[in-house]
């Protein structure tokens, strides 16, 4: 076995496209290597790299060639193939196909009689022929957001131009060919601290030893590794300072860099006097510094840079990036300051100058719509005992858009609605209407947490499903892999402010809210669809989030639906019970039972649930009707004290009379009477015990 090394040379990538490219290109070549033979076993040893000009797959364990294969081919019939025991021009055609003389055929039979056989020996190629021939077409097949051309008049599209490509197995070239490019055993170092010159790979082993020598680390987690602990050596020479920890931002620099070092910068303290927000933003986001804090939490006058070099010793770097990081912040306190000249009250009406959508009009439209909506909410939470303040939640919809106007929103468009937030608490709206603004895009993503608030819930339904809906009627919902305007990430939201609040609205209630207060007469067209768009995004919470199995999802959302809190304990009951041996019997026969009245439907009989006790003659029958009969209204009282685990359990006891019953009891029974009443008692059953789940969709594991 050997071990094989593939890496794509090219100018710098995006940072936000190398994650997804790296894994789209280390699955294609385990799945080229385990398809055709050269790796035993799928999830073999295979490592993948990447910086910003390169990506990198390292396979352990390649068998260097294929196995001779042994193939038996089926032809035409023995009658058509010989015609005296002399081939006809059909066997000597088939005879060809398979690479043997005619005289080397022989006859198989089978169930459609007996045929022409030929037995084919494939010999195999070598891992260098089949990776030559194949892996251009992988190359090809990476997935990007956006790619260009590079060679006038040539087909080849890549996020950037490529410069070169390594391949080898073991100490071998794999003559790799691609965009005019030919693979060699030829890396290249970074750019400033190692140069120009090529770095060549002896042996596919050595490749990350050798770019190491050459100024790169190839492995993201070793990067990663170095700048965590260049961060903590950096902050310890300010007393009692720590730096914040910030995922998005390890990944962002992790890919924006081959040789990470990190320096300690400072600023002046009067800029402490913004908001932390805001500071935080144009470091994080604009300049990609780490934000540095003091013992008690509070932001401190330094940020931590991460460079793409050895270092700074003569401090230059350091000067340039808090030079620039001043300005920064000069804009965003001048900006501050500016905004506060016109009160957020007074920019309800400049939001008629601010477009939601073409078609949709302004945002000042969408505000009243959002209002209208979000009275109609409060109005329903306040009739099931939920607390709130209807008033300040009514002046923070109405507030909720105005810092799109603001000039701070204009430059750093990140902030908006926590600007809101932060201007409605300045300028004295008080805290729930100011939370409520800085919370109104909670959850960003469904690791995001949702408002904290009842009036910050409110406003994040209310604007995320006015929407969809107004999206929905006008024809613009979400089609395949295109979503322009992010409803399904809305969608989402709903889906998990409703799961993790105590807001007790069911989703075709809040969906009839929308249509009723949508501002476009073609709402109620599209009920119908924005109802199934929300069950789609609850399921994919339920199965994708939460991680439940998809047939017990299945089989709950196949129910009449209440909230979505509800769902959730249902689904959580079921997949607690499932394996019970009682409770697959009984999905079995949930299933077998809908199979038999959708057969007897289609053959137009007549189903009801009410059965008549006269016609029960089999004692089985009567065992599952009486016991049908007692065992329903407990397991009903239990659903609607959500007592879901106890109600299956319940269920589950009903075994033994239904397997009794299907043993001893033909349903389709040829008397119309006696059919028609045993179809009437299963379909009892069934309308009886299904209504915290559909049995019939969960799946014997």
């Amino acid at each position: 076995m050997a071990d094989f090394l593939f890496e794509i040379g090219l100018e710098e990538i995006p940072a936000r496209m190398i994650a997804a490219a790296l894994a789209d290109l280390s699955q294609r070549v385990e799945a080229l290597l385990v398809g055709e033979r050269l790796l035993p076993e799928r999830h073999a040893a295979v490592l993948s790299y990447s910086t910003p000009r390169r990506l990198a797959v390292q396979v352990f364990g390649v068998l260097a060639k294929q196995q001779d294969m042994e193939e038996q081919l089926t032809g035409p019939s023995w009658k058509i193939a010989f015609k005296d025991d002399i081939p006809t021009p059909a066997a000597l055609a088939f005879a060809k196909k398979a690479g043997i003389e005619a005289s080397g055929l022989s006859k198989v039979t089978n169930a459609r009689g007996e045929y022409v056989s030929a037995t084919v020996k494939r010999p195999g190629r070598t891992a260098i022929e089949v990776l030559t021939a194949l892996l251009p077409h992988e190359i090809s097949g990476i997935y990007w957001p956006k790619s260009m051309y590079w060679r006038a008049g040539k087909p080849e599209r890549f996020v950037r131009p490529l410069r070169w490509l390594l391949a080898m197995l073991d100490g071998e070239t794999v003559p790799v060919e691609f965009a005019g490019l030919t693979a060699s055993d030829k890396s290249y170092g970074h750019r400033i601290l190692h140069g120009d010159a090529s770095v060549t790979i002896a042996n596919a082993g050595d490749y990350v030893a050798a770019l190491e020598d050459a100024k790169v680390m190839v492995s993201v987690e070793a990067r990663i590794h170095r700048i965590r602990k260049a961060l903590d050596v950096a902050t310890r020479t300010v007393a009692g300072a720590r730096w914040r920890e910030d995922k998005t931002l390890f990944d962002t620099v992790a890919n924006l860099t081959e040789w990470p070092s990190v320096l300690l910068g400072k600023f002046e303290s009067e800029y402490l006097t913004l908001p932390e927000e805001v500071l935080v933003t144009v470091m994080r986001d604009h300049q990609k510094y780490f934000a540095v804090e003091s013992a008690d939490g509070k932001l401190a006058p330094c940020f931590l840079a991460v460079l793409n070099t050895d270092g700074d010793p003569q401090g230059l770097i350091r000067h340039g990036n808090e030079r620039v990081l001043r300005a920064r912040f000069n804009d965003a306190r001048f900006f501050w300051n500016y905004d506060q000249k016109i009160k957020l009250d007074d920019r309800v009406e400049m939001l008629k100058a601010v477009t939601f959508q073409k078609d949709l009009g302004s945002y000042h439209a969408k505000t009243e719509a959002n209002v209208r909506l979000a009275e109609k909410l409060a109005d329903t939470i306040a009739r099931a005992g939920v607390s709130h303040d209807k008033a300040e939640l009514l002046k923070a919809v109405r507030l909720a858009k105005t810092d799109l106007t603001a000039e701070l929103v204009k430059e750093f468009t990140e902030l908006q609605g926590i600007v809101g937030g932060l201007y409605a608490r300045a300028q004295g709206h008080g805290e729930t209407v100011a939370q409520a603004i800085y919370t109104q895009y909670m959850p960003a993503f469904m690791e995001d947490s949702i408002p904290t608030s009842v009036e910050g819930q409110l406003l994040g339904l209310a604007d995320r499903m006015n929407a969809i809906v107004d999206m929905f009627a006008i024809g613009l919902h979400p089609t395949g892999s295109k979503d322009p305007f992010a409803l399904r990430r809305a969608a989402n939201g709903v889906i998990k402010i409703l799961a993790e609040s105590a807001l007790p609205i069911q989703l075709p209630q809040l969906r009839d809210i929308a249509v009723e207060t949508s501002r476009q007469d073609s709402a109620a067209e599209a009920s119908g669809p924005v109802l199934q768009f929300l069950e789609e995004r609850l399921e994919f919470y339920l199965r994708d989030v939460k991680g439940f199995a998809y047939d017990v999802t299945k089989a709950v959302l196949a129910t009449e639906l209440t909230t979505v809190p509800d769902a959730i304990n249902r689904v959580k009951a079921l997949t607690t019970v499932r394996g019970s041996e009682d409770f697959v019997a009984i999905s079995g026969a949930f299933k077998r039972i809908k199979n038999i009245l959708r057969q007897a439907y289609e053959k137009g009989e007549a189903i009801t649930t009410t059965v008549d006790a006269s016609l029960l003659q089999d004692p089985a029958e009567s065992l599952l009707a009486d016991q049908t009969a007692a065992l329903a209204p407990r397991v009903e009282a239990l659903r609607n004290n959500q007592s879901y685990k106890e109600a299956l359990e319940q269920i589950a006891t009903l075994r033994p009379a239904v397997d009794g019953f299907f043993d001893k009891v033909m349903v389709m029974a040829p008397e119309s009477d006696l059919r028609r009443n045993r179809l009437a008692l299963i379909a009892s059953v069934l309308h009886g015990f299904s209504r915290i789940a559909d049995f019939s969709e969960v799946v014997e594991s």
